[in-house]
């Protein structure tokens, strides 16, 4: 060996007589682990929806001491969104007085003043963010009904709490 030494080269070995190992493809492997944390990171907060958009502000809710009574009518193939809808609206002090499906099917909610009450209707439509349509009934005893359409999403609900 002229000039250079016996380490040098592919058959290098540690003071042990172990063969040194390539340390770049740990930090190779290390790199695309955290890469790829950072992208599932980056979908979960990308893809959440934001409440602003997609939610009814705070104050679309039935007036105190007023009985607005509602009837949703599921209008999807989605099963359990009427009771949903159900369950919101009443949260917000609306009387639902009936709930079901029917056999049209919406892209699009819409809600139905069936009252002489519109600014009844609009409180609904402000809180399923949905447009008003002026239907009025009087053989149903309603102020409002409401028809689900598949664009409408049911806030998500809280986990309960267990200790």
């Amino acid at each position: 060996m002229i000039g250079g030494t016996r380490d040098e080269g592919r058959g290098a070995r540690e003071a042990g007589g172990k063969p040194r190992r390539r340390r770049s493809g740990r930090f190779i492997l290390v790199f695309l682990i955290l890469c790829g944390i950072g992208w599932i990171a980056w979908q979960l907060i990308a893809l959440r929806p934001s409440r602003s958009s997609s939610y009814a502000p705070e104050d679309a809710r039935a007036p105190e001491g007023v009985r607005i009574k509602v009837e949703v009518l599921n209008a999807t193939q989605t099963r359990g969104l009427a009771r949903k809808a159900t369950v919101y609206l009443r949260d917000r002090g609306f009387d639902v007085v009936g709930s079901g499906n029917v056999s049209e099917q919406r892209a699009n909610t819409v809600v139905y003043n069936r009252s002489s009450h519109p600014d009844w209707a609009r409180l609904v439509g402000r809180a399923m963010t949905a447009p008003v349509v002026d239907r009025a009934d009087s053989s149903r005893y309603l102020d409002v009904t409401v028809l689900l359409g598949s664009d409408w999403r049911p806030p998500p609900t809280p986990l309960p709490f267990n200790p």
